[in-house]
């Protein structure tokens, strides 16, 4: 029986959400705004020195984000010599792989580099809820069916978090933002070994 009870506190403990398991306190939406401005500037590349590590393989080079026009962006990452490792498009809510390296043309990890990327092109989140924690605002949304949690100061995201089963799976951070550009930012997966480090050049 004692037995039987610690099990069911695991169950549920186990089952709760993301903002149950952080304390978040709920918040009016009203007057909030979630606004994602880091890769928004049709007239700027966005160029980074960048660093992904895959299977504690580690591929170095030039990570570039350009806004074609609203909902579409282009995301090429290339050697410091030039050459591709691999060349995205996305076009509105489609994906599009125009090239990549044959070592990383792996079905899975494709999808994971697509949901990745999205996060940080993604302007306009859906908005389902608003929370405190902290000095946050907190901002429950959805991509890709997968629930994302936007932590702000002043309307500027200094976190994400995609969340599963009330836990961290992927943890976005965004370091030395100015006017509205991340000089630095971090990719990191829970569950796998994959992190992408970008700095601004």
């Amino acid at each position: 029986m004692r037995y039987l009870l610690i099990s069911f506190c695991f169950f549920f403990v186990g089952c709760a959400s993301y903002p149950e398991n952080n304390n978040f306190i709920k918040r009016e939406i009203s007057d909030l705004v979630l606004k994602n401005t880091y890769f928004s500037d049709k007239q700027k590349d966005y160029i980074y020195k960048a660093t992904i590590n895959v299977n504690d393989k580690p591929f170095g080079g030039v990570f570039i984000v350009k806004k074609i026009r609203n909902n579409n962006h282009r995301v090429v990452f290339t050697t410091e010599m030039g050459n591709k490792i691999f060349d995205f498009s996305f076009i509105n809510e489609d994906f599009r792989v125009n090239y990549i390296l044959e070592d990383l043309n792996k079905k899975i990890l494709i999808n994971i580099l697509k949901k990745d990327f999205k996060v940080l092109i993604e302007e306009s989140p859906l908005f389902l809820n608003a929370f405190s924690s902290n000095n946050y605002a907190v901002f429950e949304t959805k991509i890709y069916d997968k629930r994302h949690y936007y932590y702000t100061i002043s309307n500027q995201i200094h976190k994400i978090v995609r969340s599963g089963k009330g836990k961290e799976k992927v943890i976005f951070t965004f370091k030395n933002t100015d006017n509205f550009i991340a000089n630095l930012i971090k990719i990191e997966h829970k569950n796998l070994k994959l992190t992408i480090n970008l700095k601004s050049i």
